[in-house]
């Protein structure tokens, strides 16, 4: 009886308005998401000496390959001190290789080695079983509707990145 409270209590026009309390569940659940979507990862990394900033910047290196460095700092939202650092790493790790631009010499575009292209996979493989597994045991229109809630969320610049992506990506 509970179960069908709270289905009740999320039916779409209660969703119109939410408590305070209602949200913070939402919060809440966003956190522990992040948290069982990042440990498969994490644990990989971590065996790598890597954080999850090497995850980001290897994940949009393949989902763009020959960006720009300045296209990543873009998409990552970080200083260009910590991308550095970051790339430096990968670079020097035989993961990623920084190419001279064609066009513009000053710039640098990035892309996975072989040996970067299958950490990616291996990463990514993780990151997907996951979400196959949650997406089959909530069903389509969850799905649908938990992919407009997280653009919803997103702001204007970043949910433009997100569509280039996501388009470029079919």
């Amino acid at each position: 009886m509970s179960e069908l409270r709270s289905s009740a209590s999320y039916s779409g026009e209660s969703l119109l308005y939410l408590t305070d309390e209602q949200l913070r569940q939402g919060i809440e659940a966003m956190f522990f998401a992040y948290r069982g979507f990042t440990a498969d990862p994490d644990r990989i990394l971590s065996d790598l000496s890597y954080g999850r900033a090497h995850h980001r910047a290897i994940h949009f290196i393949n989902r763009a390959p020959g960006t720009t460095v300045n296209n990543l700092l873009s998409i990552l939202g970080v200083t260009k001190q910590s991308l550095n650092r970051v790339l430096r790493t990968l670079i020097e790790d035989g993961l990623v290789e920084s190419r001279v631009g064609q066009v513009d010499k000053r710039e640098r575009h990035l892309h996975l080695t072989e040996k970067g292209a299958a950490l990616e996979a291996r990463l990514s493989d993780a990151q997907r079983a996951r979400m196959r597994a949650a997406y089959r045991a909530a069903g389509p229109e969850a799905v649908a509707g938990f992919r407009q809630v997280l653009e919803a969320m997103m702001d204007t610049e970043l949910r433009r990145a997100h569509v280039r992506l996501r388009d470029a990506g079919q």
